[in-house]
């Protein structure tokens, strides 16, 4: 089929689109600075050309900070289905986070709760793919506190996952289109291979890269009191990745 993936040079999009066209796909990677197919969710620029001939668009876009969150992952989402729709696409794909519904107390997951609510309410079918937080993430989070010598310590529980993983089971999720699964409406959840505490992970990090050796407590506030909870961890995901936050760092510091 020929698969659209939106934000698909970003953390996850790349690894998406590498995943669906080692399953035969024809993929076109869609991004702002794309030379073949540029796009802009924010003002809807480029859409009807890039998605024209497509089957099924993935969207793995993102925005940081509240105001893009909002242009991007929301408005951009309901502009994105519009020209879906518009176009006759039979599929749309959108990545989001296992249990952003239960941390109203940061704004980045309320706006994920939001776009969720455009894609089910758009009018083209679709399969929502919620993941627990990528060890990308993770790494650049302890790699933003070891500048400082310091390595946070948090008492939160995450199930960290390899993007990787999410991207095979979003290219599992596109070769259902064409069977069973074409009617949308499903919602799965991808999740690490084993849950751990924020402060263990950020251990395990330091231990393998010699950097945040000081450990700093990290109040529970807002929204990290519900983090706290163990809303982010899925203990039965309808997939569980293989590789773990640990072996992922000796790889990416060896």
């Amino acid at each position: 089929m020929r698969i659209a993936v939106v934000g698909g040079t970003g953390t996850l999009g790349a690894p998406a689109v590498t995943a669906l066209q080692a399953r035969g796909h024809e993929v076109r990677s869609l991004s702002r600075g794309s030379a073949d197919h540029p796009v802009d969710l924010s003002t809807g620029a480029g859409l009807r050309a890039a998605l024209d001939g497509c089957e099924v668009v993935v969207d793995a876009s993102n925005g940081a900070g509240a105001k893009a969150a909002q242009a991007v992952l929301v408005d951009g989402s309901r502009r994105l289905l519009e020209v879906e729709a518009a176009v006759g696409v039979a599929h749309h794909v959108a990545v989001s986070i296992v249990g952003c519904e239960k941390v109203p107390g940061l704004a980045y997951y309320r706006a994920k709760v939001a776009q969720e609510d455009v894609v089910r309410s758009g009018p083209v079918p679709w399969t929502l793919v919620r993941a627990t937080q990528f060890h990308d993430l993770l790494d650049t989070w302890f790699s933003g506190a070891a500048k400082l010598g310091l390595r946070p310590s948090l008492a939160a529980p995450v199930q960290p996952v390899d993007v990787r993983d999410v991207a095979d089971a979003i290219a599992d999720v596109v070769d259902a289109v064409r069977g069973h699964d074409a009617a949308g409406g499903r919602t799965l959840s991808v999740a690490g291979p084993q849950a751990a505490t924020l402060a263990e992970l950020a251990r395990a990090w330091s231990e393998v890269t010699g950097r945040g050796r000081v450990p700093v407590r990290v109040p529970m506030w807002g929204g990290l009191r519900a983090v706290a909870a163990g809303v982010l961890v899925d203990e039965s995901p309808d997939v569980r990745g293989t590789t773990t936050f640990a072996s992922w760092v000796k790889g990416a510091y060896a």
